[in-house]
Order: C-alpha cells, then sequence, then structure tokens
C-alpha cells in the first residue's frame, strides 16, 4: 500500500511533473495557497481513477498526520465491507463527531452499543404503526402536503430548496414525535435551520482541519464552535419531547420512535445493558434528523434539475404515472413494480448524483490480513462510492445521464449490485429503505400533478455538482411548477 497524499504537496509546487489534467484538478479544487485534505479527493476524480490505476485497489492516504486505508472498486469493496463485515464494522476516528455524540448514537458508535441501537432502530422503522398509520402513509400525507405548498407558488418562478427541505425533515418528525408541523412553524423552522447550518459547517474544508489535527478543537475560534451550539439546540428540543413523552407514555400504545425507545428503556432497565439510555435517545434521533433531511432533500434537488435538464426523460415518467396511477389517488409503492421507467430515473438520479462520494469512514474491529495487506484494528478505511458508482464497465458513459443504466432490453428494471449511494454491509445506512420512499413518492407526486418548465434555455441548466465538502449539491436554480 502506497503512502497517497504525500503525492499532493509535490504536486503543487512542481506543476511540470504532471500531467495536465491532474494539475488542472489540482488548481480548480485545491488551488495553490491551502494544503489538501481528504474531501478533495472525491472531487478530483480523474486524479483519484490515475492513482488507483498506479497504485491499485487498496491504498493509504495520510489524514493529517495518521494513515487511513482507501477502497477503490466494487470488488475490494465487496470483500472488505460485505464478505468481511464484522471486521470493517467499526467506526473511523471522527474527533467533531465524538466531540458531538460521545460514542453514542446510530452513526457515530461501534461496539454493542452500536448493534444494539442499530438493530432496534431497524426493526422500529420497519414495523413501526402495528396496524395503525404506517410509514408509508406519514409519507404520502407529506407528499399531498408538499404537492400543496408547490400548487401555492401560482407557476412563478422559485427556488425549491426550502420546501424539498421541509418534506424530509417532517417525515422524521413524524415518525419520531407523532406528528408532524406545518412550513411555518417557527419551532420547526428553527429546527431545520439548526440541521441545515451544521450539515454546511460540517461540509467545509475547516471541519476536516479540526478532524485530522483535534488539538485545535479547544484553542481556536471557528465555526466548529456553531456546530457545537446548534447541536446543543438540537438535543434540548428532543430532551423537551421526550420529557413529553415519557408524561404521557402508554406502554400499550406507543405512538412513535420515542415511546418504543422509552418502553425498550423500561425493558431493559435490568440488564445493565448500555445501549438503551437517554443519553443514546437524543443521539440516536439527533442521527436521524441529521441523516436523513439534508441527504434526501438534496437528492430530490437534484433530482427535479436534472429532469429539467432532461425533457424527454420527464415526459417518459408522466407517461407512465399516467398509465398506472393517473390523476387522482396518491402514488403508493405497490405501483413501482409496475412502473420500471420511473423505478429506473429514482436509481439513475441516485447513480448520477453520487451524493456521498466517499462514505463515512469505517474502522476495523482487529488487526486483519486483507489482500496481503495487514491493516492494524482501529485503522480509518475510506470506501470511494464514487469508484462503484461510476464504474464504466457497469454504467458505460458513467458521467451521462442514462436511465438505460437500470433498465434491460425489454425495458424491465435491471438491479445492480454496483447500486450502493447508502453504502453496503454492515454500516448500511438505516434509512435506506425510508430514503427510497420517499424519494419514489415526492417525485411520482410532483410529476403527477405539475409539468416542470425551467426559466432559462436548456442548455443553460448547469447539471455539474458544487464542490461542498463530503457531497455533491446542485447549484441553486428556479424552476415553475405548472399545475397538470
Amino acid at each position: 500500500m502506497q503512502m497517497w497524499y504525500a503525492f499532493f504537496p509535490l504536486s503543487i509546487n512542481f506543476t511540470c511533473l504532471l500531467p495536465a489534467k491532474i494539475q488542472e484538478e489540482i488548481d480548480c479544487v485545491i488551488g495553490r495557497h491551502r494544503s489538501p485534505c481528504t474531501q478533495d479527493k472525491s472531487h478530483m476524480p480523474y486524479t483519484d481513477a490515475v492513482l488507483s490505476k498506479v497504485y491499485g485497489p487498496v491504498f493509504t492516504v495520510y489524514l493529517g498526520l495518521k494513515p487511513a486505508v482507501v477502497l477503490h472498486g466494487y470488488e475490494a469493496m465487496k470483500e472488505a465491507l460485505i464478505d468481511g463485515g464484522e471486521e470493517f464494522s467499526g467506526r473511523g476516528h471522527l474527533p467533531m463527531a465524538e466531540r458531538v455524540n460521545k460514542g453514542h448514537g446510530i452513526i457515530f458508535s461501534s461496539g454493542k452499543r452500536w448493534k444494539e441501537i442499530r438493530r432496534f432502530s431497524l426493526m422500529t422503522l420497519r414495523n413501526f404503526g402495528m396496524g395503525k398509520r404506517s410509514i408509508e402513509e406519514r409519507v404520502q400525507e407529506e407528499a399531498r402536503c408538499l404537492v400543496e405548498e408547490l400548487r401555492k407558488t401560482n407557476a412563478s418562478p422559485c427556488d425549491p430548496t426550502f420546501l424539498l427541505g421541509c418534506a424530509p425533515c417532517n417525515v422524521i418528525c413524524s415518525i419520531i414525535f407523532r406528528n408532524r408541523f406545518d412550513y411555518t412553524d417557527p419551532n420547526f423552522l428553527t429546527l431545520l435551520e439548526k440541521l441545515n447550518e451544521n450539515f454546511r459547517i460540517l461540509s467545509s474544508p475547516w471541519i476536516q482541519v479540526c478532524n485530522n489535527f483535534p488539538a485545535l478543537i479547544d484553542y481556536l475560534p471557528g465555526s466548529h464552535n456553531k456546530v457545537f451550539k446548534n447541536s446543543a439546540y438540537v438535543k434540548s428540543y428532543i430532551l423537551e419531547k421526550v420529557k413529553e413523552h415519557q408524561a404521557s407514555l402508554d406502554v400499550n400504545d406507543p405512538r412513535d420512535f420515542i415511546d418504543c425507545f422509552l418502553i425498550k428503556m423500561e425493558q431493559e432497565k435490568h440488564n445493565h445493558q448500555v445501549a438503551f439510555t437517554f443519553e443514546n435517545l437524543i443521539a440516536t434521533i439527533s442521527d436521524l434528523f441529521g441523516a436523513g433531511t439534508e441527504t434526501t432533500s438534496t437528492t430530490l434537488r437534484y433530482g427535479l434539475l436534472l429532469l429539467l435538464k432532461h425533457p424527454d426523460v420527464t415526459a417518459k415518467v408522466q407517461k407512465e404515472i399516467d398509465s398506472v396511477i393517473e390523476r387522482h389517488r396518491s402514488p403508493c409503492m405497490q405501483d413501482r413494480s409496475r412502473m420500471p421507467y420511473t423505478d429506473a430515473v429514482v436509481h439513475e438520479i441516485q447513480r448520477y448524483i453520487d451524493l456521498i462520494p466517499i462514505s463515512v469512514p469505517h474502522a476495523v474491529t482487529r488487526d486483519i490480513k486483507f489482500r496481503n495487506y495487514l491493516i492494524p484494528k482501529g485503522m480509518t478505511v475510506l470506501t470511494s462510492l464514487t469508484s462503484v458508482l461510476h464504474d464504466d464497465q457497469e454504467f458505460p458513459n458513467p458521467e451521462v445521464f442514462d436511465p438505460g443504466h437500470f433498465l434491460d432490453e425489454s425495458g424491465n428494471f435491471k438491479e445492480s449490485d454496483y447500486f450502493m449511494p447508502f453504502s453496503t454491509g454492515k454500516r448500511i445506512c438505516v434509512g435506506e429503505g425510508l430514503a427510497r420512499m420517499e424519494l419514489f413518492l415526492f417525485l411520482t407526486s410532483i410529476l403527477q400533478k405539475f409539468t416542470l418548465e425551467p426559466v432559462v434555455d436548456l442548455k443553460d441548466i448547469n447539471t455539474t455538482p458544487v464542490y461542498s465538502g463530503f457531497s455533491h449539491v446542485p447549484r441553486s436554480y428556479q424552476l415553475r411548477f405548472i399545475p397538470v
């Protein structure tokens, strides 16, 4: 395994030694006046591809002064995360996250505590409702509310960012707190503001500096302090809701995720376990909001931009909607199996935008031998989702938006093992099922009720992402929602 990031300081200063394309990416992404960081890697696909061909699918980078292993390509990721899932199921060292969550929650925890919380959360999200309102019904309700809010734009040019942020956040609120909020509710708007601001800050190079050099966290001013302040607000808000639930809890009639967790706490209180505590409840809810709001919102926003850019694709989706759902009932998940083209479009949106190019760092849980390399316990492992989602053997012309990547010759939907926008293995996103449901129901509901009309010429619609730390986000844009 080679020491990858040592390449960059030399490359910035000795331009004559580099291929022009690599130097162009360095100039565009890093510039000449700051040091490279691992977040730059996801925005430099050509450089990443060249280095992976030189060094192979397993190589080493330096994050600050600490080495980390990079896995590149489907075979290496499958071998590590699926075949060797347990050994690679730890969470990489992230000082900022550790400072906020202190090892609690579902995203940044490890070991037995993580396994217990993950198992409980998956079961609760899967079985929630128990004969009452299912999660699908909650998403359908939110889709109807979103459509009505879009109708209020009166076909005027609008930036969809705010409304597309409210909808997935409200779905999480409905699951966690039992009730959704009006889009003008001040408490809801403040919560959404704190979550969005944290997402933006955590995507910044400064947070990468804090993670790589954690000693700076306590001694320097900076936006990381805003993350701590916002996180404290969110936790305080959640704690208030938890106390309200405690006062009205009926163990025989759980209303939402909080009730289910409180009941589990009571059941486990004599077992001396470390998972079902107030600290873990609050951290887990914070994680569900953090992971389930901005990511789905950004995917929806990017999806509408791609549909604007490709009106032929949009027309085919709407034709399928008219044939299967028609205009007067709400879309449901049972419709998806009869809508192969729409299903392919939703998958292609996620593949094409490559929302999280490098997944949240893993760590190996013991000393292991992997492809003849010895990887010590606790070593951080980075997985390049881009290298799989944009594999040119599985997806010919991967830089082109083409729903045909997920259709066979007969027009039937075609699954792909390479489709892993939610990562894969034991650390796959716990909200994958919910996110897929939201994307299908929100997009079909919008296209059922509206024609999307751009406010600029098609040639001027730019679908290349804005560089935003660990995620790809679309450029700001406006469109008109024309009722049909």
